[in-house]
């Protein structure tokens, strides 16, 4: 029959309670680490931006909600909409944890990859351009242009010899004809109204041949000068405005630089133009990016290609295109808070649902079947 000493019985009790505490310790630490399911419905953060998200005060439609809402029935979710102004603030709320998931067209960066966890993706997209197509060389481009090529300087001078001219001509037929007004401001306004008769249409009206041949000539040299005058006048303004059209047609982000461009504020958009160096004006919405458009106030408007795309097919009564292919391309996925114990159930939902062909069913509706 063994006997345990005194000293070996404390060793092995002082064992025994620190692999007991130890065992606790990875316990509570295991637990830390894994999510808890929050009682009650989701909060479910979205951002309207059509055709994704549409609607508001709590009744939300668009793509991005059906397909929310198809997998929230597949996984008995119950979710209670709550809505921000930009997609920057729905990405802080999720990473804070004010809300639980985030719906709407949120690409995927690195940048939020380290702020909060994302699905898998369900939108191939990217960025392009929306410009007015109304938008053309205005009077004061114009007159601008026609200052920096010379220009204007030379009309100077074409108006000096008019003043000139019709100084000389009414001293001469005061002279020479004797039918000619006697009161200067009706001879003046004669002999303008002959000069210009010459210098815009080439044609002098009906005057009498006071020097026969000689007269003939130099009524001759009259319309020559006036069809010279008349020619470097239509030429010059439609060079400029030629120069103009050319010079302020977009078609690419190569031709950004220098100009104003609307993007949203916290969106890829944003991020991209502030890289790439260019002058941003930030809007909440692309329909007052738009309202910016049409009024001048910007030159052009970097946003997500299919938001754009929406926009320009519904509201035809607007004078906008999108131009240019698509340019950092990216793709769309839900945000959650980090560690989410919905992550992987949704991602696993949302595969199902692009190899189902349920994802491509709602994206027909709201873009039809070209891909």
């Amino acid at each position: 029959m063994y006997t345990i000493s005194p000293r070996a019985a404390c060793l092995a009790l002082l064992a025994a309670f620190f692999i007991t505490a130890g065992l606790i310790q990875a316990s509570a630490q295991d637990g830390e680490a894994l999510p808890t399911r929050p009682s009650g419905p989701l909060t479910v953060g979205v951002y309207v931006h059509p055709p994704f998200v549409m609607g508001g005060d709590g009744e939300f439609q668009g793509m991005a909600i059906e397909l929310w809402e198809w997998l929230a029935r597949r996984l008995d979710l119950d979710g209670e909409y709550l809505e921000f102004s930009n997609v920057g603030e729905l990405v802080n709320a999720t990473a804070s944890g004010e809300v639980d998931v985030a719906v709407t067209n949120m690409t995927v960066t690195r940048e939020r990859a380290e702020q909060i966890d994302f699905t898998h993706p369900w939108f191939d997209a990217g960025q392009r351009i929306m410009v007015n197509e109304d938008r053309g060389a205005g009077f004061s481009d114009v007159v601008a242009g026609l200052a920096e090529s010379g220009h204007l300087r030379a009309y100077a001078w074409i108006a000096f010899v008019i003043v000139v001219a019709t100084v000389l001509v009414t001293l001469f037929d005061r002279h020479f004809d004797k039918d000619f007004p006697r009161r200067w401001r009706d001879g003046l306004a004669e002999s303008f109204y002959t000069v210009m008769s010459v210098a815009t249409s080439g044609r002098p009206p009906a005057r009498k041949n006071l020097f026969g041949w000689i007269g003939r000539f130099w009524q001759g040299l009259w319309l020559v000068c006036g069809i010279a005058v008349l020619a470097y006048v239509t030429s010059s303004v439609t060079s400029v405005m030629t120069t103009l059209s050319l010079t302020n047609q977009i078609n690419n982000v190569a031709d950004l630089p220098g100009r104003p461009v609307g993007v949203q504020p916290g969106s890829v958009s944003e991020d991209y133009a502030r890289q790439a160096g260019l002058d941003i004006r930030s809007f909440e919405h692309v329909d007052q990016a738009v309202e910016a458009l049409l009024d001048g106030r910007i030159d052009a408007i970097i946003g997500d290609a299919p938001v754009l795309e929406f926009y320009a097919h519904t509201n035809p009564q607007q004078p906008v295109t999108v131009v240019g292919p698509i340019f950092a391309p990216d793709k769309y996925a839900f945000g959650l808070v980090h560690q989410s114990e919905f992550t992987r159930p949704l991602t696993v939902e949302l595969i199902g649902a692009l190899e189902s062909g349920v994802v491509e069913d709602i994206r027909t509706r709201y873009f039809g079947d070209d891909p």
